[in-house]
């Protein structure tokens, strides 16, 4: 048995550390966390400063014997967890449970490391360090906190809305930055304005168009399409001519290397990776990625960062690269330091490769598809940030016709600089440049008026929140931690509270109903600046200079307090839900109202308790699914019934009969020889899907609703509805991606 233990949260990572260390080393995993606060009480002592009860998770009892067995034999023990707080929170929860209180406590050393290589380890285990109690006790407190609110404000939303809702203290507040936001978007009132654009030619040069500027030396306010024509009018009798020229350089920096909100709003634009993907993904190449002759090698530094950061070593060996690979005109004068936000841990480095000279090419044959893609674009960030600008050149023109003035610009990419790091030519500049470069123009030089384009447009409202710009919002606002974003923005539509069937984040209906009362019933605690202020208070109990049990105190006052007016106010919350209806009970002929309950919304009548009728909210498509329909089993009529999986049909003869079947789509399943059809299903997160009756026979399933309908491009037996911001619902093909050309295609 080796005498010295290293224990680390995940098995990749054991593994590769494994093979760094030799055969004097065991390196064993703890699978994450080992113990938590319990999950059938709240675990916190409010009477005693908030003192927490830990016990082990359910089914690691095995996992924690192991380790146990094996600290017991091992002379000297390091916990080699992610340098996060929470890594640090699993370290002290894993030291707590194998110290021997008969042995000195520094049996259990802290090894610390910010990539996974062989130096690095090796390093770290050379020098190891104590287990941050700073550290640990901001984890603590955030643990604390959230299982405050969760565990009280739950209860909460059960008994007012429907039983299996949760509250989250952060998830809330950007749920409400979700809902507002599709506020603002409701209450939107667009307003009309008109835009001008002259086509102007000077000399043999082929023409270009310019902008109106100004009118009488203001900015133009066009209204509408009367102030649109009397310009136009006035402008057709006037003589055009260049009223001066500008040329000049412009300079386009590169972005800084990526820390974890960056990462994933790049991977999110670039790679359409949600957050949850994207950490995922950078969690595997972190740990470690076999390498052929090389081994396992991590690839990546550790991706939960905030701090932009980069070790001289690292920007050396980038800038080396630069120069061998595409000169020295490439190269700043000195390496680039980037500025990180007050509250990043400045311990921490940016998300960079391990190792500048391993390319993507070079590493390409041993990633799947998706790894490939992240590390493309965390090496291309990484040596982009090392480059020199890329330089524009920038011409624009002012044109004078009589109190009218008008601009043009142009620009052409003179130097492609760090461009060059994503495969950007200096020939490529009408793909990048922002306009196509003008023509020669002389000042005074008259220029003939081939046409006026006026153009008519409407306001539009903010865009809703996609995850990329929600993360933004979020740490702009000073809302999460790098380790946090993911977690936030997959919670929110676990819960139902919004969906992006559709691309963006949506609020459900129950997400807004959820958000209201939550917002207004706790006006302290979900607000965004109070959130903010505990991320910060967070922050100075890692740093040192706030006591744990303080920051919960300053949340836990304000959150009592409007936790008791909200119980106060339940049964009024619960009844402000109703929605009044003019739909009369088959049963008394009174009137019915809309309530909440487990499955959503539901009629119930308006004389409850002493009438109980109840009816879902779709009763008439429910008699249109079951019309017709009779058991298999007894003959008996079947009836729509709901489970959380959705709608099914069943045997209006229960408990007698229990046969049960979907409710079909009416397309038959594509499969040859099949003979199912397709119906709709619901994923356990609540999410719609579409997958042939002959389960689990025949697996054929789709996302997308299908249409009866085949495909003229391949042929296949049907097509699906999709979505988009642009094109609104529109049909395609699942296989070959067929899809009908828009009205614009069909008009050219």
């Amino acid at each position: 048995m080796a005498k010295k233990l290293v224990i680390v949260e995940s098995p990749a990572k054991a593994r590769t550390i494994g093979k760094y260390l030799g055969r004097e080393y065991s390196v064993i995993s703890s699978m994450g966390h080992v113990r938590d606060l319990p999950s059938s009480k709240l675990g916190v002592d409010l009477k005693k400063d908030f003192q927490p009860t830990y016990v082990p998770i359910k089914g690691k009892a095995k996992v924690l014997a192991q380790i146990k067995a094996a600290a017991a034999k091992a002379e000297r023990i390091f916990i080699a967890t992610d340098p996060d707080r929470e890594g640090e929170a699993i370290a002290w929860h894993i030291a707590a449970e194998i110290e021997d209180k008969g042995r000195k406590a520094r049996k259990v050393q802290r090894a610390m490391f910010y990539e996974i290589t062989k130096e690095s380890v090796a390093k770290a285990i050379a020098h190891p360090g104590k287990i941050d109690q700073k550290k640990v006790d901001a984890q603590q407190a955030r643990r604390i906190l959230d299982r405050l609110v969760g565990y009280q404000v739950s209860p909460f939303l059960w008994k007012t809305v429907r039983r299996g809702l949760s509250a989250g203290r952060v998830q809330t507040v950007a749920l409400r930055l979700i809902c507002e936001r599709e506020g603002e978007i409701k209450g939107f009132k667009p307003q009309e304005y008109w835009t001008l654009a002259a086509r102007l030619q000077g000399g043999d040069d082929g023409p270009f168009e310019a902008s109106l500027s100004k009118i009488d030396d203001k900015k133009p306010a066009i209204r509408d399409q009367a102030s649109s024509g009397r310009i136009v009018s006035e402008l057709g009798s006037l003589a055009f001519s260049v009223a001066g020229v500008d040329t000049r350089d412009k300079k386009r920096h590169p972005y800084p290397p990526f820390i974890t909100s960056t990462l994933q709003q790049a991977a999110y634009r670039g790679l359409g990776f949600s957050a949850k993907k994207t950490m995922s993904v950078a969690q595997q190449l972190y740990e470690g990625i076999e390498l052929g002759d090389e081994g396992a090698v991590g690839l990546i530094t550790y991706m939960r960062t905030d701090s932009v950061r980069m070790a001289p070593e690292a920007a050396a060996a980038a800038r080396a690269f630069i120069s061998a690979h595409f000169g020295a005109e490439y190269l700043p004068p000195e390496p680039r330091h980037y500025r990180s936000r007050k509250s990043a841990q400045e311990g921490h480095e940016a998300i960079r490769p391990t190792a500048a000279d391993r390319t993507p090419e070079s590493v390409g044959r041993f990633l799947t598809p998706d790894q490939l893609k992240l590390y493309g674009l965390i090496w291309s960030r990484f040596l982009a940030c090392q480059m020199a600008s890329a330089v524009y050149s920038v011409r624009s023109a002012d044109i004078r016709a009589g109190r009218f003035l008008f601009r043009a610009s142009g620009s052409r990419l003179a130097f492609n600089g760090f461009l060059a790091a994503y495969g950007v030519q200096e020939d490529d500049s009408d793909q990048y440049a922002e306009s196509k470069d003008l023509p020669k123009l002389e000042p005074g030089e008259s220029l003939k008026l081939l046409e006026l384009l006026p153009k008519q447009h409407f306001t539009e409202p903010p865009p809703r929140f996609n995850e990329a710009s929600l993360i933004k919002a979020l740490e702009a606002a000073g809302i999460g931690r790098p380790s946090t974003y993911a977690v936030i923005i997959s919670t929110i539509i676990d819960r139902e509270y919004a969906t992006k069937e559709r691309g963006p984040l949506e609020p459900t209906e129950l997400g807004m109903v959820v958000n209201k009362i939550l917002t207004e019933k706790f006006p302290h605690v979900f607000q965004v600046q109070f959130t903010a202020d505990m991320e910060s208070e967070l922050d100075k109990i890692e740093q040192g200079k706030l006591e744990w049990v303080r920051a919960l105190k300053d949340f836990y006052g304000p959150f009592s307090r409007d936790l008791k007016s909200a119980e106060a106010d339940r049964l009024e919350v619960k009844k402000s839900l109703e929605e009044k209806t003019d739909t009369a009970c088959p049963e008394c002929g009174q009137p019915m109202v809309i309530k909440w309950g487990r499955f959503g919304k539901f009629y119930a009548c308006s004389r409850y308790p002493d009438c109980k009728t109840t009816m879902p909210m779709d009763a008439e498509q429910d008699l249109k699914d079951a019309e017709g329909q009779v058991c298999d089993k007894c003959g008996s009529p079947m009836k729509v019934k709901r489970s959380k999986f959705g709608k099914f049909l069943a045997c209006s003869n229960y408990p007698q009969c229990q046969s049960v079947r979907p409710i079909t789509t009416g397309v038959p399943c594509p499969e040859p020889g099949c003979g199912g059809q397709l119906a709709e299903r619901r994923s356990k997160r609540g999410r719609s899907f579409y997958s042939c009756t002959r389960y689990p026979d025949c697996k054929y399933a789709v996302w997308n609703r299908p249409i009866g309908q085949a495909c003229e491009s391949c042929g296949f037996g049907h097509l699906v509805q999709r979505y988009s911001k642009a094109r609104g619902q529109y049909p395609a093909c699942p296989k070959c991606k067929w899809e009908p050309p828009t009205e614009e295609a069909k008009k050219e």
